[in-house]
This record gives C-alpha cells, structure tokens and sequence, in this order.
C-alpha cells in the first residue's frame, strides 16, 4: 500500500518565516509533498537552506512582480512531470501554481489572489477561478484525477468565518466568489476537510490585528480538493492550527492506494 501525506501552508514571506522555525517544520511534520504559497521571492532571493532541506527536492514559480506571490513545492517523492506555465495569461505571470503528475492523482499547489484590494483585483481574482476551473474540466476529461491545495482566498459557508454577517460584502466572502466553490463541488470536487469535520470555529487564517488569533476569529479559506473518484483513498484532512509562523496555519492530508 501507498500512503502520500501533503501539507499545504500559505506561509506568507518565505524568508520571513525562515526565522521562525520553518526548517525545523519541515524536517519535523515528515511529510512526502510540502506546497507553500506565498514565497515573496524571486529565484535569485531563494536562501541556499531552503533549496533541498532535508531530503526534499524543491519547485518554484516566481511572479514577475518582486516581493510578491510565488509558489514552492518541496517533495520527496519525485513526480512524473510538472508544470508552470499554462495557456492561459491570468494564470501565468505571478507565479501561483504548480502543477505535478504523479502515477495515482494531479496534484495543483495554487495560491488563489485575493480580491480586497480594489475592483480590478476581484476581476482578475474572478477570471482565474473561471479559467482554472476550465482547466481542471479539461483534464477530468481526460480521466485525470486531482488533488488541490492552496489558499483559496474565500470561506465557502457562513460556518467557515467567525463573523460572516459582518463579512458580508467583502470580498473573501462574496457570492459571487462563494458560488464558485459551489460550482467547484458540483462539478465533482470533494472539500476534504469536511469529510471528517462539520464542526464550526476551524479556520486557517486570522488577521494580525485585534489579537484574532489569540480569540480565534478566523477563516477558513485553506483547502484540500480531491475528485470524487479519490474519496476512498482520503484517510485524514486536518487542520494544524497550534503551527505558528504566518497568519495562515499548515493543512494536511492524507491518501493511500
């Protein structure tokens, strides 16, 4: 039997959270497969312990932007394929996937945008959803199975922030941006965490401010989707909510064939 335990983790500054620990995390959680989101780095900003830290190969996308987005995959086992680039303009350019082949799933590391910053940012945020959904149908067509983690930047269901109401309006929590969850769920995408966990007050990401996460007023906008035809093979989704060093906390999962 094959086991693969994922962790995915919006660590928000690499460089940042390098003096917090993050190499002790790494050597420490012993996962297979590590996605990080939100490296604020260029390639050649990347620190030399972090490029294969404890028997882990290393990933990257960059955005062309400096100080901004990026993705990391750190892996033990090694996939078929990857890839960076896409058809696609809005999925390129700032650096938030990685997409990786392996003989039983595809495995996405997606750091979704975030919309708050003006109009433009939602629409640019509302485009890529669209389009890397038509990609992922695209490869379901094929008989692709998929595996995605990341930020995805939005609280799918009043139970998944603490102050939905107040939230309302902002985006993060829009409809608009929720019904693509939705969309994302009928299509045939199973939200992991809530296979095992129907419970409110489990969130991934709480401001810095207002000493959120001492209270836990939170949100949970950090998931694990699998394709229905995965389902069996999900045998734990977590969430790690006592790992400090960003203001978004590690997520797991585990499968096994």
């Amino acid at each position: 039997m094959k086991e693969y335990k994922i962790v995915s983790w919006n660590v928000n500054g690499l460089r940042a959270i390098l003096k917090k620990g993050f190499l002790d995390y790494l050597k420490n959680i012993d996962a297979d497969i590590i996605g990080i989101q939100e490296t604020k780095l260029q390639e050649d900003q990347v620190p030399d312990e972090i490029k294969n830290p404890h028997g882990y190969e290393s990933l990257w996308n960059f955005a062309d932007k400096k100080g901004y987005s990026g993705t990391a995959v750190f892996y033990k086992v090694n996939p078929l394929s990857f890839r960076l680039e896409f058809d696609e303009d809005v999925l390129n350019n700032e650096g938030r996937i990685i997409e990786l082949e392996y003989p039983e799933f595809t495995l996405f590391n997606i750091y979704f945008p975030n919309g708050q910053m003006s109009e433009e940012r939602l629409n640019y945020k509302l485009e890529f959803y669209d389009k890397i959904f038509e990609y992922f149908l695209k490869l379901r067509s094929q008989g692709r199975k998929i595996v995605v983690m990341g930020d995805v930047n939005t609280a799918h269901k009043p139970i998944d922030l603490k102050n939905p109401e107040a939230n309302k309006d902002r985006s993060g929590f829009l409809p608009i941006e929720r019904k693509w969850i939705d969309k994302l769920l009928d299509s045939g995408f199973i939200d992991t965490f809530r296979m095992f966990n129907k419970e409110g007050e489990n969130y991934t990401w709480w401001t810095y401010r207002f000493k959120a996460r001492e209270k836990n007023i939170g949100w949970r906008i950090d998931y694990f989707f699998v394709t229905e035809d995965l389902k069996s093979n999900v045998k734990e989704s977590l969430i790690h909510n006592d790992i400090y060093g960003s203001d978004h906390c590690p997520i797991s999962l585990k499968l096994k064939f």
